[in-house]
């Protein structure tokens, strides 16, 4: 989910810089925004019940949920939730 989240933010940034910028036009970011809207509502879902199971620390959560508002945060959250999820494997 992250990096589809990831991905679509960067075309959200695409669009805003053509809504904005020198193009003027809103089609695709009228188009790509609701589509990121409702991928970072399916994100939060899936951290929340990734965080439940795992019983990580709320902090964790949020820093996670945040990492899909930033432009190639996602991507880094996606590997170090992997690999955290792989080191708890492990031990248990």
């Amino acid at each position: 989910m992250a990096y589809t989240t990831g991905v679509v933010l960067l075309l959200l940034c695409v669009a805003i810089f053509v809504r904005y910028g020198p193009p003027g036009d809103a089609t695709m970011s009228r188009t790509v925004s609701p589509i990121h809207g409702w991928l970072y509502v399916i994100y939060l879902v899936a951290t929340g019940l990734l965080v439940h199971q795992r019983g990580w620390k709320a902090s964790w959560a949020v820093l996670i949920a945040l990492a899909g508002t930033v432009p190639f945060a996602s991507f880094f959250a996606e590997r170090f939730v992997v690999r955290k999820a792989r080191e708890t494997e492990r031990v248990r």
